[in-house]
């Protein structure tokens, strides 16, 4: 389903899955059982464009547009979903934060080193006490002179471990959003420590932290955007990051797809391939259409946001649906695959482990929920 892709979109498409299908799929299942990509890749990644998608050609970055960065985005999701979320949280949430918000000098400083790959950030906003309620987060920043020193506690930050800046928020003002602000703090600052989780049910190559920061100094400088706007810029690039998780789980979806129709025509049984049985036809149907459906609601998202246009309920709507999609794609592989389908040989369990997550993080499915339902009743269910 292309819908009139450009040349170019079509070219980066082609260029990005057949780089991924030599260079990531035949590595993913060790990835995940040793519970590391191997971060040699990164450089690769950078070379083919993936950092630097969107991120103006002046700051090191390809420029283009959006749907080409969500097609990026669906070729890492079907490819290895920890992957996508090195490259959309270093990229989108860190780098486009810092391209919308951030000074000229920030800008000169941090995005050509993530554009080329050479520079990793992590997005700090999640703590043990505040997932969904972000705007009530306990971090604290609090003036020392012309410095800030930053002390608290964040949890499953993806990159954490990796990540050369950690985009920190914390309270610098009164309770509630209002007194929250953004920091760009390099990560070998000192107080600043990460410590890896482990044993994840799934994205198990992707680096995910728990991260410490104790009395941690940074100049005045390190204040992205005004004081108090914190919690504005994590809500404003929260919902491009949406697009960014429905984009990957569609990848989730389109690799159901692909793995349960190769199967299905392949396996033999009472005689005859299973994908010959009605019952198994209705199963990669139902893969076949979440499939389009997810698809189109991000490529709208998509084109909202190339266009200038207000889409933070398309892009909730896009993540909800589609993150539940994979979900259900993924069910359906496994049933098709059988017993093939529950061991890591097959990719299925894979992908059911990886789109598990996407229901949660970046804005749970009863988040997206709230948010689309106060749109359209203008009545907001959040306490």
């Amino acid at each position: 389903m292309d819908l009139g892709l450009s040349h170019e979109q079509e070219a980066f498409r082609a260029l990005a899955r057949d780089f991924l299908d030599r260079e990531a799929v035949p590595h993913r299942t060790r990835w995940d059982r040793d519970e590391q990509v191997d971060l040699d890749i990164v450089p690769k990644l950078a070379e083919i464009g993936f950092f630097g998608l969107t991120i103006p050609e002046e700051y090191g970055g390809l420029g283009g547009d959006y749907l080409t960065y969500v097609l990026g985005m669906e070729e890492l999701g079907r490819a290895d979903s920890a992957l996508r979320g090195i490259v959309s949280v270093s990229n989108g949430l860190v780098g486009k934060s810092v391209l919308g918000f951030g000074t000229e000098e920030q800008k000169q400083r941090w995005l050509p080193g993530i554009a080329d790959g050479t520079i990793l950030g992590c997005f700090g906003l999640t703590e043990p006490d505040t997932g969904s309620d972000a705007g009530n987060l306990t971090s604290q920043a609090r003036r020392d002179g012309d410095d800030w020193l930053i002390s608290g506690q964040k949890l499953f930050i993806t990159n954490g471990t990796w990540a050369h800046v950690a985009l920190v928020f914390a309270r610098t003002g009164g309770p509630g959003p209002k007194g929250v602000s953004a920091f760009l703090v390099p990560t070998d600052s000192p107080g600043f420590e990460a410590r890896e989780i482990t044993g994840k049910l799934g994205l198990r190559g992707q680096a995910t932290a728990e991260l410490f920061l104790a009395d941690v100094r940074v100049p005045a400088d390190a204040l992205l955007g005004e004081e108090g706007q914190g919690f504005r810029i994590a809500m404003t690039t929260l919902d491009k990051g949406r697009v960014s998780v429905a984009a990957g789980c569609v990848g989730i979806v389109q690799g159901c797809l692909e793995t349960t129709v190769e199967y299905a025509t392949s396996r033999t049984q009472f005689g005859r391939p299973i994908a010959g049985f009605q019952l198994v036809q209705d199963m990669i149907a139902d893969i076949s259409l979440d499939a389009d459906a997810a698809r189109l609601l991000v490529w709208r998202c998509a084109d909202l946001i190339d266009r200038g246009l207000p889409f933070g309920v398309a892009a909730s709507k896009a993540k909800l649906f589609a993150s539940e999609a994979a979900v259900r794609a993924a069910n359906n592989a496994i049933q098709v695959h059988g017993g093939a389908g529950y061991v890591d040989e097959y990719p299925a369990q894979k992908y059911l482990r990886d789109a598990r997550v996407m229901t949660l993080y970046e804005g749970t499915s009863q988040i997206q929920k709230l948010l689309i339902g106060r749109a359209e009743t203008g009545i907001s269910a959040f306490v």
